[in-house]
């Protein structure tokens, strides 16, 4: 069944060029649960075939996924939080809820959105409360594009280097996720000890104020 699809795509990608890559990656960065993993390798078999440009493989991958992710932040936006300001008393999302969301995702969205968009089964919604809680637009598309452009990259050098041989792609795919869910652990607590001892410095200077 994998195989019929990566073949599949790699016809697809081929007949439609870099405009199926940006539609495929927009299906993936949005809602609609459609793998990465099975639309970059493919395209880069045929960069390394030297039917495509490796490059622009990655800055349409990038694009699509950069498209996907506003669209769902445009929806939750436009939609979500219109619905929850309303009835979120009837599904316990409080108004006061709702606020420290937006203080959330304005202090912590860059590296939310970056991080969430490595971690598999997330990379899709995360565009969704980044929305609902109004986050900054152009912090929100930078810290998409970095993670990303990571992910991207990372499944293009697997397509690169193992072409068609989709049971190598995802056998290797596995451990660079692993490894990627592991650097995003140690990004994570590396960021909160900073803001930590941030707080706690500020705290210092406001006591010696007062006093």
């Amino acid at each position: 069944m994998l195989h019929h699809l990566i073949v599949w795509l790699a016809h697809t990608v081929g007949q439609w060029g870099y405009s199926g890559i940006v539609a495929l990656m927009f299906l993936e960065s949005s809602f609609f649960p459609f793998p990465s993993e099975v639309v970059i390798p493919p395209a880069d078999y045929l960069a390394a075939s030297g039917e495509m440009n490796i490059d622009m493989v990655i800055l349409c991958g990038i694009l699509g996924s950069l498209l996907g992710a506003v669209f769902n932040y445009g929806l939750a936006l436009r939609y979500g939080r219109p619905f929850f300001e309303k009835h979120g008393r009837y599904l316990l999302v409080s108004h006061k809820t709702l606020m420290k969301a937006d203080v959330f995702f304005e202090r912590h969205g860059h590296i939310s959105m970056f991080i969430g968009r490595l971690v598999p089964g997330i990379r899709q919604y995360i565009s969704l409360p980044a929305g609902l809680a109004r986050m900054n637009f152009f912090a929100f598309c930078s810290a998409t594009v970095l993670g990303a452009g990571l992910w991207v990259v990372v499944l293009a050098a697997m397509g690169y280097w193992f072409g068609r041989n989709e049971e190598l792609v995802l056998r290797h795919l596995h451990w660079v996720t692993l490894a990627l869910l592991m650097g995003c652990a140690v990004l994570g607590v590396l960021y909160w000890r900073k803001r930590g001892r941030g707080s706690e410095r500020s705290g210092k200077r406001g006591c010696v104020n007062v006093s």
